[in-house]
């Protein structure tokens, strides 16, 4: 027989690690699992598909190069640097750090577009990459250099992002245009270049930009036309009788090639839709010319690249029968190899916008210190300093009158609360007292003066000073006086005082509560010119700031969103700054005034009963009272 515990003692290791397989393979782990540098405080996983449902791949692409778009969907801008140079991607082993390249990096639009290099993607697999950001060390690790984004073998890439220069090439090569191009904003990928027909744009021959004869190529570009065209030149080519020229014909994507004689034409096949992005992609084997369009086979010569070190033209020249290309152009791309047809099919998924291209490239949930949640509140309120940086001088004004607005208004603000605070604690003494004087004004007595200050003198000094500042307080002391001074001036108290007395009295009083209407209402005029002046600077900062927007839009001629954002942005803060000052001293007004009127219907309520406790107790001798009358 075998021992129990000596079997279960034996089986549980078996156990433990059939589950620890079946565990593992239920939940594999990445490498990049562990952080890769706790200096940068939060990372998005970057998940790359190629299987079926997908970019649905079929074979490996080797080496390339794929666009991460980043936009407030997907990125938390608020968490990066202003111009994203804290952004770094690291292989699926958690320690590579990837060479990217920022084509833009937009943190007022939340926009940006970031290529990085593959060494290669594999067909049906799925690839987790990871991308951090939320360094703000100034003394940090430098990114790789941009230019490593390309492999060697890549001799020109234009992105055309840049406005009213030529555009320049993104490789280490400097394949840079002859000449600046019309830009193009709103393009596939950020901003394109326009073609308006009338000349082409000329790149300069150079040792990596020489075609030999029978050489491997791979040509990629972005186009849209505008209107279909009969034999519209895209990119062109010539030397003597050896030409290269990709046409689009009446919406064709046509190959033509000669090299000695006659030129060599494709087949026509379906045409292209004006007003839409097309990819195409020409890929020379030295055998064979192939046309690509969308990432799919779509023609093919059996040719080869003629051997040509003469310009390179995109949009023109115009030949015999062909026509100036009229459309928009984005980026561009030139390799001296001939491209694999996975790779040529991932780029044109990828670089468009349709939701195959998401399924392709998707990022993940933050992780790091942004996953613990900053409010929407504070991400909108850091773009502030954004817009801020973008305002002109002339805005700029207008929030400094604000500034001042506020700063007046907000003092006075603070000083009235403190004031009605404490005359609202001096009334509150003062009605306590007065409850139980008022039951006996004869205790004025014109004998002793003191007691019409201090209330019969039973107050300590603290108390005293309370009193001071409580404006009935005030109208009783001018009353108090008033009857002490009519009483003695007659040197009899037996006499009372008479009706226009007492109407002199009352008469004192109110001009007492003239005077503290006046003290209570001090400076509440700067809060009111906040309220009315303060939207009104403002948009008058906002009207000359769009103004000065527009002007310089006509100035340079390019409209683009990119352009005219930022300024009506930084406009618009002038309006929004002259609301802060008007809102809340709207409301400060409101309140404090509410205060003010029910302190002045407390002092006139308080003068109807002085006078007329006034008129009963100092009546004159001769006026019987009311129990004589009822006697007799």
């Amino acid at each position: 027989m075998v021992n129990s515990g000596t079997a279960t003692a034996s089986i549980f290791p078996i156990r433990l690690t059939l589950l620890t397989g079946l565990c593992l393979a239920a939940s594999p782990l990445h490498a990049a699992d562990a952080w890769w540098n706790r200096a940068w405080s939060q990372r998005q996983p970057i998940t790359l598909d190629t299987g079926t449902g997908a970019a649905a791949l079929s074979e490996s692409t080797g080496p390339t190069t794929v666009l991460v778009r980043l936009s407030d969907a997907n990125f938390h801008f608020a968490s990066a640097r202003d111009n994203g140079g804290d952004l770094r991607i690291i292989a699926a082993d958690g320690k590579t750090v990837l060479p990217y390249q920022l084509e833009s990096y937009d943190n007022v639009l939340n926009e940006a577009f970031v290529w990085v290099k593959l060494p290669e993607l594999k067909a049906a697999t799925k690839e987790t990459l990871f991308l951090y950001y939320g360094n703000q060390d100034p003394a940090m690790p430098a990114a790789p250099p941009a230019t490593d984004a390309y492999d060697a073998d890549t001799v020109l890439v234009y992105h055309f992002a840049g406005r009213g220069s030529a555009p320049a090439d993104a490789t280490t090569n400097g394949n840079n245009a002859s000449s600046a191009g019309q830009s193009a904003d709103g393009a596939i990928i950020g901003s394109g270049l326009r073609l308006a027909g009338t000349s082409p744009l000329n790149i300069a021959n150079t040792p990596s930009l020489e075609w030999k004869a029978g050489q491997p190529l791979t040509l990629t570009a972005w186009i849209k036309p505008t209107a279909l065209q009969a034999n519209a030149v895209i990119v062109s080519r010539s030397e003597g009788q050896a030409a290269f020229r990709l046409l689009l014909d009446q919406g064709i994507p046509t190959l033509e090639t000669s090299a000695t004689g006659s030129p060599l034409r494709s087949q026509p096949a379906a045409p292209v839709v004006a007003g839409a992005w097309t990819h195409l992609a020409v890929v020379a084997d030295g055998k064979t010319l192939q046309l690509f369009v969308n990432g799919l086979p779509y023609a093919s010569l059996d040719a080869s690249l003629p051997a040509l070190t003469a310009p390179l033209s995109l949009g023109g020249p115009v030949a015999t029968g062909a026509n100036n290309f009229i459309g928009e152009l984005d980026e561009l791309s030139i390799s001296r190899v001939a491209r694999p047809a996975a790779w040529l099919k991932l780029a044109a998924l990828t670089q468009g916008t349709g939701e195959a291209a998401q399924r392709a490239i998707s990022l993940g949930q933050v992780e790091g210190d942004v996953a613990k949640g900053q409010s929407k509140f504070m991400e909108h309120l850091s773009l502030f300093k954004d817009i801020a940086g973008n305002m002109m001088f002339d805005g700029w004004i207008a929030v400094g009158v604000c500034a001042v607005m506020i700063l007046i208004g907000w003092t006075v603000a603070v000083r009235k609360f403190i004031y009605l605070n404490s005359i609202d604690k001096g009334t509150k003494l003062f009605l306590k007292q007065w409850k139980a004087l008022s039951t006996d004004l004869t205790a004025l007595d014109p004998d002793d003066p003191s007691s019409v200050g201090s209330l019969d003198g039973n107050n300590d000094a603290s108390e005293q000073a309370l009193l001071g500042k409580s404006p009935l307080f005030h109208i009783y002391q001018i009353g108090s006086e008033e009857i002490r001074h009519r009483l003695d001036k007659d040197h009899n108290r037996v006499n009372g005082l008479s009706g226009r007395s007492i109407q002199a009295i009352r008469a004192s009083l109110d001009a007492g509560l003239v005077h503290e209407s006046h003290r209570l209402s001090d400076g509440l005029i700067y809060l009111t010119i906040s309220i009315a002046g303060g939207p009104y600077v403002g948009l008058l900062g906002t009207v000359v700031g769009v103004m000065i927007t527009f002007a310089i839009i006509a100035r340079s001629g390019e409209v683009n969103v990119n352009s005219i954002a930022p300024g009506i942005a930084s406009a618009l803060l002038a309006t929004v700054v002259g609301l802060v000052v008007a809102i809340p001293a709207l409301f400060i007004y409101s309140y404090l005034n509410g205060r003010i009127k029910n302190s002045l219907a407390l002092m006139q309520v308080f003068i109807d009963e002085f006078v007329a406790k006034m008129a009963e107790f100092y009546r004159p001798a001769q006026e019987p009272d009311a129990s004589t009358e009822k006697s007799h």
